[in-house]
């Protein structure tokens, strides 16, 4: 279990590319869940995006292991839209930008260590089709 801490996290996102819809962003802190399943994530947040890097303050996080997922929901339905393949239309990234294969990263390729007062990371999004 987790102690209450007095953590954040700043995401700073990369490569949006434009400037339609929402940006939606989950926090999780264990695999439970990750990437897909934000009902399942520590801290969610969905902002309207108003520049080419938009930033998102995660609050009030006890120290230790966390890994985000984001979505550049252009349509603002709150969900990743997919083809008939099954391959992403709208823009997506985690936290440590791994290298994307078939199917999602693992909790542990996107996981980053949270401590101190403020940790800041960069996610470059990413898109396969659209948008």
């Amino acid at each position: 279990m987790r102690e209450s801490g007095n953590c954040k996290l700043t995401i700073t996102i990369d490569g949006l590319k434009n400037q339609r819809g929402q940006i939606c962003l989950n926090l999780f802190s264990n695999s439970e869940g990750f990437p897909t399943s934000g009902d399942r994530a520590l801290q969610s947040a969905s902002i309207k995006i108003t520049d080419t890097a938009p930033t998102v303050t995660f609050q009030n996080l006890p120290a230790g292991k966390y890994a985000v997922a984001v979505i550049h929901d252009a349509n603002c339905d709150g969900k990743l839209n997919c083809n008939f393949l099954g391959i992403p239309t709208e823009g997506f990234g985690f936290s440590r930008n791994p290298k994307i294969r078939i199917g999602s990263p693992e909790f542990a390729e996107a996981a980053i260590v949270v401590e101190g007062a403020n940790t800041h990371i960069r996610i470059q999004m990413r898109y396969l089709l659209g948008n």
